[in-house]
């Protein structure tokens, strides 16, 4: 996505809050009073990846992005400590493509049978991915049986639209990442006893040419006015609580 203004407020965010963010862009530009540009709506892979973008210092005024990689970004400094804000829970779900009947993922078994059944499963590079391969897979047993037939979708594309494209049989990624796909349907989380919840943080990054503004569109993203789009986005808000608090009330 190209800047074509000097005076823009830059903005880099993961998958995991892309639509919550795209929604409130005008709320956020009547707060600050500039435009604001949307670098990156991907956490990526390679070159393209955020973790890369702020290695190479590109230039931008706060970052988006699920624990624990805001965690990192505040210890390798790129992003300011004290700006480093919660503002939204994200649950996992699966998907199918739109015309095929539901998932089951009711309970535990539910899930393990719907797993087994599909004939690939789609993840991404997201923590979704990540405990679906590295944990969820083994708690049900099915690791040896799913990890083979499991598809990578990476280069910040959604599960959800190779599910679409019939190139996979069953989605797996956040509930906030699927909602948005064209062609996709049944969007069902999977059991509380199952869930690994993602925690989705804004911080400000140290090289901000407006720290101050950058420091106030944290702190909006996790007030009371912002909540509503994120809700509609598939998230629950968390209105800037830190990270311990609502890592135990989970």
């Amino acid at each position: 996505m190209k800047d074509n203004s000097d005076d823009a407020f830059r903005v880099m965010t993961s998958g995991v809050f892309t639509a919550a963010h795209l929604a409130l862009v005008p709320a956020i530009e009547a707060f600050i009073g500039k435009p604001v540009v949307t670098l990156t709506t991907s956490i990526g892979t390679g070159e393209q990846s955020i973790p890369n973008r702020l290695r190479r210092r590109e230039p931008a005024d706060i970052v988006i992005v699920a624990e624990p990689n805001m965690t990192n970004f505040v210890r390798t400094g790129y992003v300011v400590g004290d700006t480093r804000t919660l503002i939204a829970r994200s649950v996992a779900a699966v998907a199918v493509r739109a015309g095929k009947p539901p998932p089951d993922a009711s309970t535990p078994e539910a899930l393990k049978r719907t797993f087994l059944q599909a004939g690939s499963i789609a993840y991404s590079a997201s923590e979704s991915g990540k405990y679906l391969t590295t944990e969820l897979y083994h708690r049900l047993g099915i690791e040896k049986e799913c990890l083979p037939k499991s598809r990578f979708v990476g280069n910040g594309e959604r599960t959800g639209a190779v599910v679409a494209r019939g190139e996979a049989d069953l989605a797996f990624q956040q509930v906030s990442e699927l909602r948005p796909v064209q062609g996709i349907a049944y969007i069902t989380p999977i059991p509380d006893e199952l869930q690994s919840y993602v925690w989705v943080a804004s911080g400000a990054l140290a090289w901000s040419r407006d720290l101050e503004r950058a420091r106030a569109v944290a702190r909006f993203l996790a007030s009371d006015t912002a909540a509503q789009e994120i809700i509609a986005s598939g998230l629950d808000p968390l209105f800037g609580e830190d990270l311990y608090s609502a890592l135990h009330a989970a």
